[in-house]
């Protein structure tokens, strides 16, 4: 959902399949990657992460639920005034973000909180006095965003323990006796905002990872002249899905190229420099010459046959009348004459044609 929200993989064909915007960020720095998908989730996600807290009822029901940008743009705020470095305890994040209007409401109404419950929709509403406290409902949906968001992408270290009992703030509600636990975010106690983090939140201008570890043995795969390329130890899930791309996988740790793999991904908006820039940079010998020749042979082939866009197909009544439309001086810039009795028009100057056609005295049917 991240990589659908920030806009660099979609569905294809029942696959998640990265897109052209996604491609390139296999070769940018990762921390300029998850910043991006961070500030894209916060802007247009593709849920309402409040749904993932399931033992609150109702939420489907009509005009119920507030909008969840503002609730989700609210939580990113605070989440980007956090000390860096600093370990804060959930309850203190939630004092602190009422107290500095990092505030929210769940419920789009008081009579929309009346249509969210807990076990029974009439006992156990939430409309009740004191049964919608700040932490059950804007508490939940900020551990949300943060346990399931901002800690997947690495922006936070998390203190978490088993959510069964770890909080008990919903037991005086009707029903709350009955639940071990109102969300598997329950057990989400303290977190802390770590260098990634203050980066991608805005906090810090800069980010620096620190030195990768360097492998004095190998350099990630080796090609053979058979046109596979085995992957050794430490292969990136990001390389795994380059070579996915253009290679058929064969075993666990074996992709074989061939003209019919580079094709498919060429077809699919790769592109060939992509691939031989990360085949020079994770080998440590040279390309073969078979596998050179194959990359080459296929290169040669880009560009061979354009799509130069849809075109409309003009029939004329007879062979005359083709030729007389085909050679008029207005008409022969906007048309491309095709067999017998028919004219291409491409689809930008179809009105051109068109009036052009009618100053000769034929309109187009």
């Amino acid at each position: 959902m991240l990589l659908q929200a920030g806009g660099l993989a979609e569905l294809a064909s029942g696959k998640l399949a990265l897109t052209t915007r996604g491609r390139p960020a296999l070769t940018k720095p990762p921390h300029d990657t998850l910043r991006l998908l961070w500030q894209r989730w916060l802007n247009r996600a593709v849920l309402d992460e409040f749904s993932r807290v399931e033992e609150i009822k109702g939420q489907r029901a009509a005009a119920v639920l507030s909008a969840a940008g503002p609730r989700r743009k609210t939580v990113g705020e605070a989440l980007a005034a956090c000390a860096p470095g600093q370990w804060t305890q959930v309850d203190d994040l939630f004092a602190a973000m009422r107290k500095s209007g990092f505030d929210f409401t769940i419920a789009r109404s008081d009579r929309a909180l009346w249509k969210l419950y807990l076990q029974d929709p009439q006992y156990g509403s939430l409309g009740y006095d004191g049964f919608h406290d700040w932490p059950l409902l804007q508490g939940r949906y900020t551990l949300a965003v943060l346990f399931e968001y901002a800690a997947t992408l690495g922006l936070i270290d998390i203190e978490y323990v088993p959510p069964v009992g770890a909080r008990e703030d919903y037991r005086d509600n009707w029903g709350g006796d009955d639940l071990d636990q109102l969300s598997r975010y329950d057990g989400l106690l303290a977190l802390r905002l770590n260098p990634l983090g203050g980066y991608a939140t805005g906090r810090t201008p800069a980010y620096f990872p620190a030195p990768a570890p360097v492998d004095t043995d190998c350099r990630g795969i080796k090609v053979l002249p058979n046109f596979d390329i085995v992957a050794l130890d430490g292969l990136r899930p990001a390389d795994a899905l380059l070579l996915d791309a253009f290679a058929d996988k064969t075993s666990d740790r074996v992709w074989t190229l061939s003209a019919t793999s580079l094709l498919s991904a060429l077809d699919t908006k790769h592109t060939l420099k992509e691939l031989r820039y990360y085949l020079a940079q994770a080998s440590s010998q040279p390309l073969p010459q078979t596998v050179t020749t194959l990359l080459d042979d296929t290169e040669r082939r880009l560009g061979k046959v354009r799509d130069t866009g849809p075109v409309h197909l003009i029939e004329c009544a007879d062979e005359a009348l083709a030729t007389l439309l085909a050679g008029d001086r207005r008409l022969r810039a906007l048309c491309t004459r095709l067999g017998e009795r028919q004219l291409a028009v491409p689809a930008e100057k179809l009105p051109a044609f068109r009036k052009a056609l009618l100053a000769q005295g034929y309109p187009l049917a």
